[in-house]
């Protein structure tokens, strides 16, 4: 028996990186995966992987910034699967690095619209619904390390991030009474295209991020997946309202 079996989780980012290792965790604890994203290919190929190893998903497209796609993308998951249990609200971008006062308004506007907008509305369409189901659930919420420290050069990046660790614990909050948890998975560097597109491919560079890592490598997007699973099964019952490091102890430095 999986962990999750008989639950329906949505995964949000999910054509790659840490959002796709999170869908195939979904299904690999029992659940019915809706896999999302805007990279269509990508969440094809997600939910192809997880059909391969005999789970249950479908792919739909939506623009978290998008508050009539948000909504859309929840209606699919009932549509198709009667219900929602499980969120991770992950879709997210890095912005283009800039200290403060090169970082343009187009830039700031749109890593503020996908990373911390798109999270709030996908945990008020998510909420509703769990409230209609007559409460429980639970939702995570990718973060960063960037939400939990400063951060040189990405003012956009880490103002989303400390904004979605706010928001997680202000959510947890209003709907603790009603059995819905609400947490942040705070990844630090994780080996995703993110980190490809932020060292440009450059060897000197991604040695010289993980020479920041007291764990001494990157992290895998494998091991914040299986925090996320965890954080929507019963044995983190009792936690809600936490802004969880995945990072190799990056922040206890």
């Amino acid at each position: 028996m999986g962990r999750l079996d008989g639950k329906v989780a949505l995964v949000t980012g999910a054509a790659s990186g840490i959002g796709r290792q999170s869908a195939l965790a979904f299904a690999r604890a029992g659940a019915k995966v809706v896999v999302s994203d805007i990279t269509v290919d990508g969440g094809e190929e997600t939910v192809k992987m997880i059909k391969d190893m005999g789970g249950d998903a479908v792919f739909v497209k939506a623009d978290v910034s998008k508050k009539h796609d948000v909504i859309k993308l929840v209606d699919k998951t009932v549509e198709t699967y009667g219900r929602l249990d499980c969120a991770h609200n992950n879709a997210g971008i890095e912005g283009a690095p800039a200290p403060c006062v090169q970082c343009t308004d187009e830039n700031w506007d749109k890593t503020i619209a996908i990373n911390l907008t798109g999270v709030f509305y996908c945990c008020q369409a998510e909420v509703a619904q769990m409230l209609k189901q007559g409460g429980g659930g639970a939702i995570v919420n990718t973060a960063s390390v960037a939400g939990l420290v400063g951060f040189a050069g990405i003012p956009a990046y880490t103002a989303s991030k400390h904004g979605v660790n706010g928001l997680t614990k202000q959510i947890a909050l209003d709907y603790a009474k009603e059995g819905i948890r609400v947490n942040s998975v705070c990844p630090g560097i994780i080996r995703t295209p993110m980190i490809d597109r932020f060292t440009g491919g450059d060897e000197a560079a991604l040695e010289g991020m993980i020479a920041t890592e007291p764990i001494g490598r990157l992290g895998e997007p494998s091991e914040v997946a299986d925090a996320v699973v965890y954080l929507c099964t019963d044995e983190a019952s009792f936690v809600t309202g936490i802004n969880m490091p995945v990072d190799g102890a990056f922040v206890a430095q």
